[in-house]
């Protein structure tokens, strides 16, 4: 189900729900052809093992969020915005968007050139912007835009078009970037989560395409989650084992396929309209009829589940949340 819960056993990573990346949207500014929308999406308000809500603290003050982009295919962060945020003893929070370049985007750190600081995260319905020069930078509660039927999946794939998603909520990094500052090429984005909770940072989660983490069990999620885009073909064998399994794929086919999934970043082109899975990934993308026919051979082609009708059609372009949270204490 995308990367919802892709800690151990439908759990989260590190068992901290903040922490949990869920998906990555990248597409053209609707109405300006020379700006990007680069989402990050996060934190389920909604858990499965456990099961129940989650915390009402959105993000974590002691972890790092990325956008990672590399421009020269190497598969290696050539350009970096992280967020960091801070928790006040009422329980709101504020962020703050860094951007790093060259050697430093491919490291792990929380430094880089201030963009915004001291951010109001949102809570509830409100939508608070912060602006500086040509980027624009928004962090809180939304609807979670991705559409799925869970209950038919764990059904033996006997889907019904009952959108598990339809009324929850997740929390959102969105970001709107000058093509400039990006590539005028094709580029390879993906997300990922550093926990600092230890005293060092560690990568938690992390991931671009929809529906990887459903190939991966025990030692090897632990392996994918913690690693990196440039040694995904370490996995192509493990990819390939699960399709011969799901599909009934020959070991040469399986291996193919599962090459066209790895390395896992999603590949992004500004001057084109996005359509995944070949360019970025629009919010209305149906990501699951893509993906279930690669995992049963052609034998399901799709869920009958649709995109949200709750998008906005402007900056953040997610839509409000379901529901309003209050702010909790949290420690600073």
């Amino acid at each position: 189900m995308s990367h919802h819960y892709s800690g151990p056993d439908f759990g989260f990573p590190h068992g901290d729900a903040r922490l949990d990346f869920t998906d990555l949207y990248a597409f053209p500014k609707p109405g300006d052809a020379g700006k990007s929308i680069l989402i990050m999406n996060v934190h389920p308000a909604l858990g499965v093992n456990p099961p129940g809500p989650s915390t009402a603290v959105a993000f974590s003050p002691e972890a790092i969020y990325e956008l990672k982009i590399d421009t020269n295919g190497d598969n290696v962060a050539d350009i970096a915005y992280r967020v960091r945020f801070k928790s006040s003893e009422d329980g709101t929070q504020t962020a703050t968007l860094r951007r790093v370049e060259g050697a430093q985007a491919a490291g792990t750190g929380d430094e880089g050139q201030v963009i915004v600081e001291g951010v109001p995260v949102s809570t509830g319905k409100e939508i608070r912007v912060a602006a500086a020069g040509d980027h624009r930078f928004f962090a809180g509660w939304r609807s979670d835009p991705f559409f799925f039927d869970v209950n038919g999946a764990l059904n033996n794939l006997q889907f019904t078009g009952d959108d598990f998603f339809a009324a929850a909520d997740v929390c959102s990094i969105v970001l709107e970037v000058p093509n400039s500052a990006l590539s005028t090429k094709k580029m390879g984005l993906w997300s990922r989560t550093l926990d600092g909770a230890s005293g060092k940072w560690v990568q938690a989660d992390r991931g671009s395409r929809p529906n990887q983490t459903p190939f991966l069990a025990g030692e090897q999620n632990a392996a994918y989650l913690a690693a990196e885009p440039k040694d995904d073909a370490r996995f192509v064998p493990v990819f390939a084992h699960a399709l011969e399994h799901t599909g009934g794929y020959t070991p040469a086919e399986a291996t193919r396929v599962a090459g066209t999934l790895l390395p896992d970043v999603l590949h992004y082109d500004p001057t084109r309209p996005a359509a995944f899975p070949n360019n970025g990934r629009a919010l209305t993308d149906d990501v699951v009829d893509f993906f279930l026919p690669l995992l049963t051979n052609g034998k399901v082609t799709q869920d009958k589940v649709g995109p949200h009708k709750d998008l906005l059609t402007e900056f953040p372009y997610l839509g409000p949340p379901h529901k309003a949270r209050a702010a909790e204490r949290v420690a600073a």
